[in-house]
């Protein structure tokens, strides 16, 4: 499979690449991919988005994807559409990726992005890939005057771990870990020394009692047994900040909604969202 070599410097020596050049029939099999292509390419370069485009619970651009096509992802599917740009994931989808391989199609595998600054560097890469590198600099321009709006002090060094379904806490050298940071935030994760992710039972949290607990807006409806978890009473007393999952699934624009959303819930706070929560923070 041809990977990205000369199509990246030509744009970037052009400033854009001519209609000729851009690639017109892009396939993503990437749920965070989706989302780049919806705010840099023209509407009429996307063959294909991933089944997950849609989702509103899942894509931040599920609105925008609407009336285009989506796919399952396996090799017939993306060969039927004849594309000429695939965005994939390193290691994802290997059967559609072996399937694919010695075929004349460029591909551009996009790992997770765990920072800003890994972010800003894929709407690059992808706005360089698409033939519009000029928009890549503009979405990069509006989404950091965005966040130099966001407080960054906002959460005053108070604790909050982000719990999800099933017992599972994300922790350090994630997205949503410095999305914690930019708010003033201490990641509980990080204070006990947890990995990326790990999972932390009812009781311990109870023990740990932080000043938050960031959840998911989906997860607080209860549809089995690992979103009732979230709603356990031993939980009842830690105040709650909710972040659409869409925001934190995939770098991207989205991270922006995400600072702005945490920092005015936790505007709209108390000064000290519990007092003995409060106490506990300062004595751990």
């Amino acid at each position: 499979m041809r990977r990205l070599f000369v199509l990246p410097f030509l744009c970037l020596l052009l400033g854009a690449a001519p209609a000729a050049v851009r690639p017109q029939r892009i396939v993503s099999l990437n749920l965070c991919a989706d989302g780049y292509l919806l705010a840099l390419a023209d509407r009429g370069q996307i063959a294909a988005l991933t089944q997950l485009a849609t989702d509103p619970d899942m894509s931040w651009g599920a609105r925008q994807a609407r009336g285009l096509r989506t796919i399952r992802g396996s090799a017939e599917d993306v060969l039927a559409l004849r594309p000429d740009l695939i965005l994939a994931s390193p290691g994802k989808r290997r059967e559609t990726m072996a399937q694919l391989r010695g075929r004349s199609i460029a591909t551009l595998d996009l790992a997770p992005a765990e920072s800003f600054a890994a972010i800003t560097a894929q709407v690059r890469e992808v706005a360089v890939a698409v033939g519009h590198p000029e928009r890549g600099e503009a979405l990069i321009a509006r989404m950091a005057a965005a966040l130099a709006r966001v407080p960054r002090g906002v959460g005053r060094g108070r604790v909050a771990a982000y719990y999800q379904r099933r017992g599972y806490l994300t922790g350090t050298g994630t997205l949503i870990d410095e999305l914690m940071g930019r708010v003033g935030l201490v990641n509980l994760a990080t204070r006990l020394g947890k990995p990326s992710l790990a999972r932390m039972s009812l009781e311990e949290m109870a023990r740990a009692r932080p000043d938050f607990l960031i959840v998911e807006t989906g997860a607080e409806r209860v549809v089995d047994q690992g979103t009732e978890m979230l709603q356990h009473p031993i939980l009842a007393g830690i105040p709650r900040l909710r972040l659409a999952q869409a925001w934190t699934v995939c770098g991207g624009p989205g991270y922006v909604a995400a600072a702005r959303a945490l920092a005015a819930q936790l505007r709209a706070a108390a000064p000290v969202a519990r007092q003995a929560g409060s106490a506990a923070s300062s004595a751990r």
